[in-house]
């Protein structure tokens, strides 16, 4: 079976994992570790050259205090979450129907339309730059939230909806059959019987969902301009000055970004690896 336990491997292998396993997260982990250490240090150190060597002094207090005092980091937290959380519940919410239909009913077109959710996976977003702009100021949708909910929505769609059909098939059909013997609709049967059923896929594609459209910079750029409804992640070039690059305001403001979704994957730690792991061993 592929993958090996490494338990199971040869003494010199388990030594080789046991060294190279620090050594790589150390080298994964090391831009992050950089942020957090400028996001201590002093403008000073960064002005006299000194980037990766021990800060002159701690100022973690004073860069943190400066970003929420001097920028409206508040209002780009709080726009993030206004974007992120519906359009999660948007293309979970609808890939969850779709995956339902593509894997239960037998129809003309079933494969391509599952076909066609699978490749818009597969396009550059760089190619849909323009058609989307467009789109959006026609629409009345550029620089607002709603038209970054509806983008996200419907990017995000196709990537949920092949997880979904997915995880769906995977599910023992003889129950939808023995509801159906017995008369219930189709809605009650998604709604009783397979939607209990997703709960660990659902909190899995929650997880990465959220962190997909907390954590895109491409499309907040594109699609917006004002502060009122720019994200945190488009909106921290606004810490660095008008003739300096405030790089340690940018990184404390960076680390106080990433807090919400790695605060979510914890919280929803248990489900997360249960979606992820549930159907991958039988017996």
């Amino acid at each position: 079976m592929f993958p090996a336990p490494v338990q199971n491997a040869s003494p010199l292998v388990r030594v080789g994992y046991q060294i190279l396993l620090p050594v790589t997260l150390v080298i994964w982990l090391f831009p992050l570790l950089g942020v957090a250490v400028t996001s201590i240090r002093p403008a000073g150190d960064l002005a006299a050259g000194n980037y990766f060597g021990v800060p002159s002094y701690f100022a973690g207090f004073e860069n943190y205090g400066a970003v929420f005092r001097d920028s409206p980091i508040g209002q780009f937290i709080l726009n993030s979450f206004e974007i992120t959380i519906p359009a999660v519940i948007g293309a979970v919410g609808l890939s969850c129907l779709t995956g339902f239909a593509l894997a239960n009913y037998k129809f003309r077109g079933n494969l391509w339309i599952f076909f066609i959710f699978v490749a818009g996976n597969f396009v550059p977003a760089q190619i849909l730059m323009v058609p989307v702009r467009d789109l959006m100021v026609r629409s009345g949708l550029y620089d607002s939230i709603y038209g970054l909910i509806f983008f996200h929505t419907a990017f995000q769609a196709g990537f949920c909806t092949l997880f979904m059909r997915n995880f769906i098939k995977a599910l023992p059909f003889a129950l939808i059959e023995s509801a159906r013997v017995e008369g219930v609709s189709e809605w009650r049967i998604f709604r009783y019987v397979v939607l209990p059923l997703m709960r660990p896929a659902i909190a899995a594609l929650a997880v990465l969902i959220f962190t997909f459209v907390w954590n895109d910079y491409f499309w907040a750029t594109v699609m917006v301009q004002g502060q009122h409804a720019m994200p945190v992640t488009a909106g921290l070039y606004s810490l660095n000055g008008q003739w300096i690059a405030a790089w340690h305001l940018v990184s404390a403001g960076s680390i106080v970004a990433a807090l919400p979704p790695v605060a979510m994957f914890f919280l929803m730690q248990k489900h997360f690896i249960a979606g992820l792991t549930l159907g991958a061993t039988k017996g």
